[in-house]
């Protein structure tokens, strides 16, 4: 059996180039803290649950922004939009910072709706509902 010249280069050249197309994980997908400069103005707690694209009724969210599973924003029913709330998974410690940019849950007893991709990385997506903390931050630069 022979090899076309070609096709054994080709081979080559892809093997050679497929580790450098893997991509890591950065920090953006971990839970980290609100930047230093940024300041606790209120706290609620209460039951956060997960939305997507399957089940938001749409692509866009309140503020007009189309909805992505797996940015760090959520929905909040009177916090004005682009307001930006630090979310506590009471039950692992787990926290991210996301912004508002929807309105809702519409669900009496939950005071947040996150994204998919937030649930997943605060650890309770599997869970679909769970007792958080929500800070509203407040920037002490401006």
């Amino acid at each position: 059996m022979t090899r076309n010249p070609k096709s054994v280069a080709l081979a080559i050249a892809g093997a050679l180039l497929l580790p450098s197309c893997a991509t890591q994980a950065t920090t953006s997908s971990r839970s980290k803290p609100a930047p230093t400069d940024w300041k606790v103005s209120a706290v609620q707690h209460g039951k956060a649950s997960w939305y997507g694209i399957r089940c938001n009724g749409g692509t866009r969210t309140a503020s007009g922004e189309r909805l992505s599973n797996h940015a760090a924003t959520a929905a909040h029913k009177t916090l004005p939009m682009g307001t930006k709330v630090r979310v506590t998974n009471l039950a692992n410690g787990k926290n991210e910072v996301v912004r508002i940019n929807d309105r809702g849950p519409y669900t009496k007893g939950r005071v947040i709706d996150v994204t998919e991709g937030v649930a997943q990385r605060l650890g309770f997506y599997s869970n679909g509902i769970v007792s958080v903390k929500v800070e509203v931050l407040k920037n002490d630069g401006n």
